[in-house]
C-alpha cells in the first residue's frame, strides 16, 4: 500500500483561507483553492487532519488526475491508476458521486458506470481474477468520487465518511441550525480568544458555545468519531490510536472559559444542556433562556457571536424586523465588545442601526448570507 498520498480537504466557498490555516497549524504546507486545500501527507496527516480540522468538510485521496474529453478516455485514464495500492482484495468500491462541470462529458450515471468498469477491469487483471468472474465485494468499503472540471478528471477515495460537520454531540437540534464546522470557521474568522468572554444571545442548540468551548479547551473535533478510514485493513490500528492519544495529551481540560448561550426558546436551552452534556461540556458553558433584549453586562473586551433567526430561517419579515433593530440598541452600549451577526438578510445594517466595520460574504448550505463584523474599542486589561 502506498506511504504518501496527495490529499485534498473539501471546504465550504468563503472559509478556504480559514482550512488552509488550520492544515499549516498542523504542520503540512499546503496550497488553497475554490472549495478546496490540497496538501501531500502519509497516513497519519489522514489521522491527523480528519481529527483535528474544524472548518473542513471531508478530506479525500486523490487517486489520480488526467484529461477525460470522451468516455474512452475516461475509462483508460481510471485503468492506468494505481488501484492496487488503495483496493485490497475483496473491498467494496461504490463510485458514490460523479460531478461533471464545464466538461464533454456531463452524464453523471455513466461517468459513474465507466469509473467503476475500469476499477473493476484493473483489480481483475491485478489479482489475476477471470474477467467473467465478478470481484466479490465484500471487505471494507472505499467509497470513490469522480470530478471532472473543464475536460480534466479527479479521481479521489473519501476517508472520512460522514461530514466533518458530524462531531457527534448534537443529540437534538433546532429548525435550521447552524454546522458544527461553519460555526468553528466563525470563530476562527472572529477576534475571539479563549481569555475573552464570549456570549450567543440567540444560542439555538448551543453550537457556536460547544464549538468556542471545543477550540478553547484544545479538543480535537474529531475525538468522539470515527472515520471511514479507519476500517480499511491496510491502516494501521495502532497508528490511529497514537493520533488519538496524541489529541488527548493537548488538550486543556483545566482552562477557564466564560463562554454563555441564551435564547427566549426554554425547550432549545435544553437541547443546548443535552448538546454540551453529550460534548463532556455541561460545566463549561452558561445556558440561561433569556430574551436578547435583556441582555446586560459589566465585562469588556468580549465577543457576541450569533446566527439570529432571519427571512429564509424560522421568523416572519417584521418579527425579523423588530429583532434586529433590539439587537442594535441592546449591543450598542457594549462599546468594548465586538459583534459576529450571521445573516442573509441584505438590509440587515438599517435594521440593526450600525454600518458594519466589515463584512464577509458566506454559504450556510447553499444560502447566501453575510458575516457582518462589527470591532469594539480596545481597552487595555488591567491585570490584577
Amino acid at each position: 500500500m502506498k506511504e504518501n498520498f496527495k490529499l485534498v480537504a473539501t471546504v465550504a466557498a468563503g472559509l478556504e483561507a480559514v482550512v488552509g490555516k488550520e492544515i499549516r497549524t498542523l504542520g503540512f504546507d499546503c496550497q488553497v483553492e475554490n472549495g478546496k486545500v490540497y496538501f501531500d501527507g502519509t497516513l497519519e496527516a489522514i489521522i491527523k487532519t480528519n481529527l483535528w480540522l474544524r472548518a473542513a468538510d471531508r478530506i479525500k485521496i486523490i487517486v489520480g488526475r488526467f484529461p477525460a474529453r470522451t468516455f474512452e478516455e475516461l475509462f483508460q485514464g481510471v485503468f492506468a491508476l494505481d488501484w492496487e495500492n488503495y483496493l485490497p482484495l475483496g473491498a467494496k468500491f461504490p463510485i458514490s458521486k460523479a460531478k461533471c462541470v464545464k466538461s464533454k462529458l456531463h452524464n453523471e450515471p455513466s461517468v459513474q458506470a465507466i469509473t467503476k468498469k475500469a476499477v473493476v477491469k484493473k483489480l481483475q487483471k491485478h489479482f489475476h481474477r477471470p474477467e467473467g468472474v465478478p470481484l466479490q465485494e465484500i471487505g471494507s468499503e472505499f467509497n470513490i468520487e469522480v470530478s471532472i472540471l473543464k475536460d480534466q478528471a479527479t479521481i479521489m477515495i473519501d476517508t472520512t465518511g460522514d461530514s466533518l460537520f458530524k462531531r457527534g454531540y448534537r443529540v437534538q437540534k433546532g429548525g435550521a441550525p447552524i454546522k458544527e464546522n461553519m460555526a468553528a470557521a466563525i470563530l476562527s474568522l472572529s477576534n475571539w480568544f479563549p481569555d475573552k468572554p464570549l456570549v450567543d444571545p440567540t444560542c439555538g442548540s448551543g453550537t457556536f458555545c460547544i464549538e468556542a468551548a471545543l477550540i478553547g479547551m484544545n479538543i480535537a473535533p474529531g475525538f468522539n468519531r470515527s472515520f471511514a478510514f479507519e476500517q480499511w485493513s491496510w491502516v494501521d490500528k495502532e497508528l490511529v490510536q497514537k493520533g488519538r492519544d496524541d489529541a488527548e495529551k493537548e488538550a486543556r481540560y483545566d482552562a477557564e472559559l466564560d463562554i454563555s448561550g441564551f435564547d427566549v426558546d426554554g425547550r432549545m436551552i435544553e437541547i443546548a444542556k443535552r448538546n454540551a452534556e453529550e460534548a463532556g461540556l455541561a460545566n463549561v458553558i452558561t445556558f440561561k433562556q433569556m430574551r436578547l433584549q435583556d441582555f446586560r453586562t459589566d465585562k469588556i473586551n468580549g465577543v457576541i457571536v450569533s446566527n439570529p433567526p432571519y427571512g429564509e430561517r424560522l421568523l416572519d419579515d417584521k418579527a425579523v424586523d423588530i429583532l434586529y433593530n433590539e439587537m442594535g440598541q441592546t449591543f450598542a452600549p457594549l462599546r468594548t465588545w465586538s459583534k459576529f451577526i450571521l445573516t442573509s438578510d441584505e438590509d440587515f445594517e438599517k435594521k440593526y442601526g450600525q454600518k458594519a466595520d466589515k463584512k464577509r460574504k458566506l454559504y450556510n448550505g447553499t444560502l447566501k448570507v453575510d458575516l457582518y463584523q462589527f470591532y469594539g474599542e480596545r481597552v487595555k486589561r488591567h491585570l490584577i
